[in-house]
């Protein structure tokens, strides 16, 4: 195999690069990347310089590639290595540039290690491992990787790191009110409380698919989020651009729920979707209203995914509040190498000791799930 390495996903065409991604991952697909990079966000100039590692044969056939960023900093990443890179700078080392196998500004699990067959996987952590030894990088990092791929990234050299976010599980639920029967009698209250809160406000909601949407559409969705994000003190990390394009090159994979008050759009939420999962991505709102956040972000997925029959829902990183609301925890990873050998060495006992701390987390939260026992919601760890 003939290593490549891309400073453009465009140096791999649309076709080959599909190829090895498949469908189930919208997000991975050369169209989402190509939106990323051609719109600002996935650029030199944000931290994020394109980096991607491909593998052709002999006749010239992509046969696997990685997604990978020279990262200038940690933004946007959500597996928090800024204590790592302060360790550095007071050891008077450089942390950055470092190399991350990630997608951009999405924290949601999937393969980096994309290959027509599994054999490739250590030619292409090779690949990674040497671009960052011969560019001077201080390390390389694989965030949020398919659990297949651990095996292979442990025995690359690189060391896991144990996370968790919270999923919901279609249970073949025929309506929300089945999903509802399996909580305990408390926690049902509460949601239906929460869903009764916001049309009392004289809330409704409408849905749209990327081929239903306009350009008038996004203009409203992207203002909504926008606002939400300058309240936290920054920018979205997506351009209004790449809606745009992503909604035209992805139609079936996006979906947006809009939120309405007096036939004026309040708040939005951006999923992807596919046959298998939905994906919730980016929430805003022009203001603070009851329960709003839960029912655009979390019971309005839920019932696409019922009425749709997608088999799981990943509404993204952190919140504790999303256990009352069915969603359980499930153990994330990320994979680490790092050039500094006695850095790695004591990164690899933190690790070790951080898992510890993880496991304990997730213990003391599936107390909380809001199912009766035997609902076959058990979070699966």
């Amino acid at each position: 195999m003939q290593p490549e390495i891309a400073t453009s996903i465009s140096d791999f065409s649309e076709r080959e690069w599909n190829r090895l991604v498949g469908d189930r991952y919208p997000f991975l697909k050369h169209q989402f990347l190509h939106a990323s990079e051609v719109c600002g966000s996935a650029i030199e100039a944000t931290g994020w310089t394109p980096r991607h590692v491909g593998l052709r044969d002999k006749s010239g056939k992509l046969q696997a590639a990685m997604p990978l960023y020279e990262k200038s900093h940690s933004w946007g990443e959500f597996v928090f290595d800024w204590s790592w890179a302060q360790a550095y700078e007071q050891a008077g080392i450089e942390y950055y540039p470092k190399l991350v196998s990630a997608v951009p500004f999405t924290p949601a699990p999937s393969p980096r290690l994309l290959a027509s067959d599994d054999a490739l996987f250590p030619e292409l952590i090779s690949a990674a491992l040497k671009l960052a030894a011969d560019e001077g990088h201080s390390s390389l990092h694989v965030l949020f990787p398919d659990e297949s791929e651990l095996e292979h990234l442990q025995d690359g050299g690189l060391q896991l790191r144990k996370d968790c976010q919270f999923h919901w599980h279609n249970q073949n639920y025929r309506c929300f009110d089945e999903f509802l029967a399996t909580f305990s009698s408390v926690k049902r209250k509460k949601a239906r409380r929460d869903r009764r809160r916001v049309s009392e406000q004289g809330i409704t909601f409408r849905r749209f698919k990327g081929h239903e949407t306009d350009t008038a559409i996004w203009r409203d969705v992207y203002e909504l989020i926008s606002i939400t994000f300058l309240r936290r003190g920054s920018m979205p990390y997506f351009s209004f651009e790449f809606f745009l394009e992503i909604s035209e090159r992805l139609p079936d994979n996006i979906l947006i729920v809009l939120a309405e008050k007096d036939r004026a759009p309040v708040a939005a939420a951006v999923f992807y979707d596919t046959e298998d999962a939905l994906y919730g991505r980016y929430w805003g709102a022009d203001a603070r209203y009851n329960a709003l956040h839960f029912e655009t972000c979390y019971y309005q997925g839920i019932d696409y995914c019922i009425e749709h029959k997608r088999k799981r829902f990943e509404p993204g990183t952190q919140g504790e509040h999303k256990i009352s609301r069915g969603f359980v925890p499930v153990t994330t990873w990320s994979a680490h190498w790092l050039a500094h050998p006695e850095f790695f060495s004591a990164v690899e006992r933190y690790l070790e000791a951080e898992a510890r701390h993880v496991d304990r987390y997730v213990d003391a939260l599936s107390s909380r799930i809001p199912y009766k026992k035997g609902s076959g919601n058990e979070p699966d760890l």
